[in-house]
């Protein structure tokens, strides 16, 4: 915790009476949210990722009855060792992992050299695979982060990415 003092800019309480004890104020965090990737290109991290992803009902907007055997008897069969092949061609293999997540992680450490604020913490998470939404919001917590800002990295609103990441956000936070 930081305690604010006179004639610190922002935090600048001067005009409150000379009585006015001492507000503290915790560490700010930045998380940024983006989709996802999977852990690896082969089947069975390819077919957990794709569950996950397609299991969101923000994401397919069938009723459960209906989508859940399309998803478990057909789509989680085929599709998983067909898009880790796709995957193949643009995973970054020096850091064996997919490019959201290289991408990503190198967003977030330019932010926090640019704000360079020992008050702010920022990370990076995902919705769906790893680092997870959740353990993301736990670690800015145990870094004395009392307010977090969620950051979606999307270019536009959409239930499908925007709500869904912050849904996510919201129940790590019940």
């Amino acid at each position: 915790m930081t305690e604010m003092t006179p004639g610190h800019g922002a935090a600048d309480r001067s005009h409150w009476p000379a009585d006015h004890p001492a507000v503290a104020f915790g560490r700010v965090g930045v998380l940024l949210l983006n989709l996802g990737t999977p852990d690896a290109t082969s089947y069975w991290p390819m077919r957990r990722y794709l569950k996950q992803f397609l299991s969101d009902p923000r994401v397919i907007e069938e009723p459960r009855w209906k989508w859940w055997p399309i998803l478990n008897l057909i789509i989680l069969t085929v599709r998983p060792s067909r898009k880790g092949k796709d995957y193949e061609t643009i995973w970054n293999k020096e850091r064996d992992e997919g490019p959201l997540k290289t991408i990503t992680r190198a967003q977030a450490e330019k932010l926090s050299q640019r704000l360079n604020d020992g008050r702010i913490v920022v990370d990076w998470a995902m919705r769906y695979a790893n680092p997870s939404t959740e353990s993301r919001i736990r670690w800015l917590m145990d870094q004395g982060c009392d307010r977090i800002l969620l950051l979606p990295l999307y270019p536009q609103y959409a239930a499908a990415t925007t709500a869904t990441a912050c849904d996510e956000a919201f129940r790590a936070l019940i």
